[in-house]
């Protein structure tokens, strides 16, 4: 791997799995710096999505460590990981059809005070501001991602590219300092594209650092300086867009990787 990036906040060194005796991720090795933007690109199969559920805490590592922001967290479950700065969306998103849309946002604000029994019965004042405050700073996000207008609707009525959408503004009410998006483009129509792609701007530009899978190769070359090639579970390549696209052995993998 590459010289690691100035100030360091995600360290994923040697992380392993496999289902069933075949290995998915392969002593796979990854740094990012603060505010950093990267892009994980490869073939299917690769381990793309294995290797992000390694690092939210979905399923557990066979091997490996993975510190953020000097924190442990390899042994750590989703919620811990979600606490200590670490959020994620997912390549087909997950609303919670029958809530609204603020509602689904809200869902993700952390240490909330109104979901303890005794913090409810014996400061409901202090609930009920904690709520308000919830309420406006997920209004504030659904503004952001052009969503305001469908606030009070069930989640169910959105659009595939709405979902996108929905799932960065649930994902920044955890306040996070590293992101995981998860193919954020696919299944999105070229009108909401560029509204995705500039969100997602925005949202780096903010300071939140984001690892971003994703076969859409306009995307990463407008959004990521630095790209990681997977294949075979482990990385084959590593530079800027432009030039680990023009490698013979990265060309290689993605040829293989088409049906014949």
């Amino acid at each position: 791997m590459d010289q690691a990036p100035p100030s360091l906040l995600l360290d994923a060194r040697r992380l392993a799995k496999a289902f069933g005796g075949m290995t998915v991720v392969n002593e796979m090795s990854l740094q990012m710096g603060r505010g950093e933007i990267l892009g994980i690109i490869g073939p299917n199969g690769a381990g793309k999505t294995t290797l992000f559920n390694l690092l939210a805490g979905a399923i557990p590592l066979d091997r490996g460590q993975i510190v953020l922001d000097g924190q442990d967290l390899s042994g750590k479950g989703p919620e811990a990981r979600i606490g200590a700065g670490l959020a994620r969306t997912f390549q087909i998103p997950r609303p919670f059809a029958r809530m609204t849309v603020l509602e689904n946002v809200m869902t993700a604000a952390q240490g909330q005070s109104g979901e303890g029994l005794f913090s409810a019965l014996l400061a409901p004042a202090r609930s009920a501001a904690q709520e308000r405050a919830n309420a406006a700073r997920a209004r504030d996000l659904l503004d952001f991602v052009s969503l305001s207008h469908l606030e009070d609707q069930p989640a169910a009525v959105l659009s595939g590219g709405q979902r996108k959408l929905l799932e960065l503004a649930r994902a920044m009410m955890a306040e996070p300092r590293l992101i995981l998006l998860d193919e954020p483009a696919a299944g999105v129509n070229p009108a909401l594209l560029d509204l995705i792609i500039d969100r997602i701007s925005t949202v780096n530009a903010q300071g939140v650092a984001v690892l971003l899978i994703e076969h859409n190769m306009e995307m990463i070359a407008r959004l990521c300086p630095r790209v990681i090639v997977m294949a075979a579970g482990k990385p084959l390549a590593e530079g800027r867009p432009e030039d680990v696209s023009r490698r013979a052995d990265v060309i290689e993998v993605y040829l293989e990787g088409m049906p014949g």
